[in-house]
């Protein structure tokens, strides 16, 4: 308890400090350095951060509204939120080594010294900033009597503590996992109904995993909850879509059939079972068939073509010969590989591959040319296709909202 209350004075003073530098300086929004940014991440309870280039116009559209935001928040009295600004073209460590910003404006949050995993894309209006900082600060944590009131609300993912009393080393490391995970799963607690501490996941309201670690390691519970909360199958979504293709990962693609759902369980299972030594290579997602009914157009297929996998490398797209190849030792794997060795490519112009050593067992045949994508390029046979186009490079950050980094030459 003594220590919990030093902490907590410690935590104060450092906050008090920073409001004192601040008060002398007359800023509401501190300017970042690498200097100076330790301290303010360890200071402040949330810091709310906006990369961006004087040169940008939409960077500069943004900084007085991001400006005024803070200077309201001040003017509130408000202790636990801290408004900061990075110059990147000034500090290209912090903006490109620590936090790989790729456009600009980039507005990033950290929640108690941890980096939110996503950034802030909601409304650039003063009280849509302040609306999303300040609820950064609500307890991510629900409190409930029994784990069935977490299954009747439906919830596809929820993290459930049981611990014998509130306040434990145990439950400040959930609620710990909690903050730091709050955008992708619910938190529920559930006191004084069991002996000792247990963590359970929640799946579609049914399917529990246990935690067996050692409640006293924060590390090894945060690395669990995150395995569970963030598998390495996604949904993909038009909501999440530009920021899963922003991680620039070409795309292997279940397209199910929403009145078939447990072929995401199926395809989930196999993709665990079999890519583990390519999982840094490539975004392992699930698409609703019909949500997603135009990239399947674009490939010549339909609903009654599903389920059905493709690889979308940002460029083409490739289709997985037949879903039941997914059982076949290799096959998934190999079309993963033929997709960064070149093979599949060179495979949809010229036909199985014989003057290249393949990849694994299993080729991949590709669609024919009447599926779509434009005339063959230099190198290329007369009259021959190129693989169809990518559709979900669409969902990458708009242009008449960002400054891409990828059109300036010297970044």
């Amino acid at each position: 308890m003594e220590l919990l209350w030093l902490r907590y004075v410690l935590l104060l003073l450092a906050q008090v400090c920073v409001l004192l530098v601040l008060g002398v300086s007359g800023q509401a929004a501190v300017q970042l350095t690498h200097e100076n940014f330790a301290q303010y991440r360890s200071s402040a309870s949330i810091l709310f951060i906006n990369f961006y280039a004087d040169w940008c116009r939409f960077s500069q559209q943004l900084k007085p509204i991001f400006e005024n935001a803070a200077t309201k928040l001040k003017d509130e009295g408000e202790m636990n939120i801290l408004f900061g600004m990075v110059n990147c073209d000034q500090e290209k460590e912090l903006c490109q080594n620590m936090f790989h910003i790729s456009k600009y404006p980039t507005l990033k949050v950290i929640r108690y010294g941890q980096i939110a995993r996503r950034e802030f894309r909601g409304k650039r209006s003063v009280d849509g900033l302040l609306d999303f900082v300040k609820e950064q600060l609500r307890d991510p944590v629900q409190f409930v009597s029994s784990v069935q009131e977490i299954k009747d609300k439906g919830l596809s993912k929820a993290v459930v503590g049981y611990f014998p009393e509130n306040g434990t080393e145990e439950y400040n490391h959930f609620k710990k996992a909690a903050v730091n995970l709050r955008d992708d799963c619910s938190f529920f607690a559930v006191i004084n109904q069991r002996d000792k501490t247990e963590i359970t996941f929640i799946e579609d309201g049914v399917s529990d995993v246990q935690y067996d670690g050692e409640l006293s390691d924060f590390r090894h519970l945060f690395v669990w909850t995150y395995d569970q909360c963030i598998p390495i199958v996604r949904e993909i979504t038009f909501q999440n879509g530009e920021e899963l293709t922003e991680e620039g990962l070409p795309f292997l693609i279940l397209f199910y059939d929403p009145d078939e759902p447990h072929t995401k369980k199926v395809f989930k299972q196999r993709v665990m079972d079999v890519l583990d030594e390519v999982k840094e290579s490539i975004n392992c997602v699930t698409a609703n068939g019909v949500t997603f009914s135009h990239p399947l157009h674009h490939l010549g297929k339909s609903r009654k073509d599903l389920p059905l996998i493709a690889i979308d490398s940002f460029r083409h797209m490739f289709v997985f010969p037949n879903f039941e190849d997914l059982h076949v030792d290799g096959k998934l794997l190999a079309f993963v590989k033929d997709l960064h060795s070149g093979k599949l490519h060179r495979e949809f112009h010229n036909g199985p591959d014989h003057q290249h050593a393949p990849a694994s067992t299993g080729g991949s045949q590709q669609p024919s040319a009447e599926a779509g994508g434009e005339r063959g390029g230099a190198g290329e046979q007369a009259g021959k296709a190129n693989p169809p186009d990518s559709t979900f490079k669409n969902l990458h950050p708009m242009e008449s909202r960002y400054t891409l980094l990828r059109y300036r030459d010297e970044l």
